[in-house]
């Protein structure tokens, strides 16, 4: 077998991008033809003018709670679970000659929808074989196999490869340690902290598991001195991003030296890192809100807000792959307050910062002193002045129907973290 599974990973980036651009209005096409909500919400767009991400850009973003609300109504009205976002269903929800093999619950609940042929290649195969996954291993499974599509998502990449897999599941902690004990497998996946209590009871107990080589870890924060831990028990420790929605979206590939930088995207999808609370696409390097285009059909999601935030990084792949890359998940996107009884957006602050060129990266301080809330915009600004100042506290006001100082900042002061709401409240 090559050094990579699918030779797309290694293709010119210009050769990708037109391959993406390409299949795109076809994608649009589909989804207005077969999935209500995109007729609806894409109902003005020609799909055969989105050929390029300016293009792509003007559409609207679909944001998970969006996606939740829209369902949850849909629902209480008894009409499609899915709120028309799937172009497959079942009884009398989608099309008679679209059907679906699964239909899975996240927390919320979203449910999604997925055809058997989505289920026999879920794109996680990618992943996992960067993580040194092989035919004819063992991979033990500790992701949920019940209600959520996580079990089966790293399942049916593992089949894909030719490797076994023991379906684990979660809980159970000693019964899994027996089956480890008994099976031997090489591989892992599952969230890394249910791979250290696995470990750690497993010493307790006085059965070390000493089979394990791999571990492709996900559903949560995976940090480093874990990640040394398990280097130390000769387990290399890989990471992948993936959602329910989605499939995978991004996945570590280590160098032949074994360095890891960054995530390398999935080459099925259209990223995009977007500023929070818009539609807004970012410069490389700025952190912001994960937007994803997934080209599957059965569930054609466009200009899908994840809520994550992460950045595109510069430069090349060590491993040689030649998709772009983000940093890894870097907390999350959603920032509403509630300041005084009214919410507060991110887009709202966006706003604020549109009306004055001036101005480069904002961030709105909310604090309660004295139990009282107060609303601070910091904003970066080359040529400070205080007529500059008043003009922005009352676009401000404008635009949140509230009142709030604003501290103008030196350029490049402000935290490339993605946030633009840092509520610092204590309450008691």
């Amino acid at each position: 077998m090559s050094s990579f599974p699918d030779p797309r990973e290694t293709r010119p980036a210009a050769e990708r991008e037109a391959e993406h651009f390409a299949r795109l209005p076809q994608l649009i096409a589909h989804a207005k033809a077969h999935a209500p909500a995109f007729a609806a919400s894409l109902a003005d767009v020609e799909p055969a003018r989105v050929t390029d991400r300016a293009a792509l850009a003007r559409l609207p973003v679909v944001r998970k709670s969006e996606l939740l609300a829209a369902q949850q109504a849909s629902r209480a009205a008894g009409g499609n679970p899915f709120a028309g976002f799937a172009a497959i269903g079942y009884g009398s929800w989608g099309n008679a000659t679209r059907r679906a093999a699964h239909v899975y619950a996240s927390p919320g609940p979203i449910y999604e929808a997925e055809s058997a042929a989505a289920h026999a290649y879920r794109r996680t195969a990618r992943a996992l074989y960067a993580a040194g996954f092989r035919a004819g291993e063992l991979v033990h499974n500790s992701f949920s196999y019940h209600l959520t599509p996580g079990g089966w998502i790293l399942d049916a990449g593992a089949v894909a490869l030719g490797c076994a897999v023991f379906p684990a599941g979660v809980g159970n902690t000693e019964q899994q340690i027996a089956a480890m004990l008994d099976l031997r497998p090489t591989a892992y996946v599952g969230t890394p902290s249910f791979l250290r209590i696995l470990l750690e009871k497993a010493d307790e107990l006085g059965t070390p598991i000493t089979s394990l080589t791999k571990a492709s870890v996900s559903g949560e924060y995976f940090p480093p001195p874990l990640r040394e831990m398990l280097a130390a028990r000769g387990i290399v420790g890989t990471q992948a991003y993936a959602t329910a929605d989605l499939g995978l979206v991004a996945y570590e590939a280590p160098a032949a030296d074994g360095r890891i930088e960054g995530m390398v995207l999935d080459e099925d999808l259209i990223v995009e890192i977007v500023r929070p609370g818009t539609g807004e696409p970012l410069p490389d390097g700025e952190v912001g809100e994960i937007v994803v285009t997934t080209f599957n059909e059965d569930y054609p999601l466009i200009r899908f807000g994840t809520g994550d935030l992460s950045a595109i990084l510069p430069g090349p792949c060590p491993s040689g792959r030649t998709n772009r890359r983000i940093r890894g998940w870097l907390g999350r996107a959603d920032q509403t307050a509630k300041v005084k009884g009214m919410f507060v957006h991110p887009a709202q602050v966006d706003r604020v910062g549109k009306r004055f060129a001036e101005l480069g990266r904002l961030r709105l301080v909310i604090s309660n002193p004295d139990e009282r809330d107060q609303m601070t915009l910091h904003a970066e600004c080359a040529a400070p002045s205080e007529a500059l100042r008043e003009r922005i506290i009352a676009a401000l006001r404008d635009e949140t129907k509230l009142g709030g100082d604003v501290l103008l900042a030196t350029p490049g002061t402000l935290a490339n973290d993605g946030r633009v709401i840092d509520d610092t409240r204590k309450f008691s």
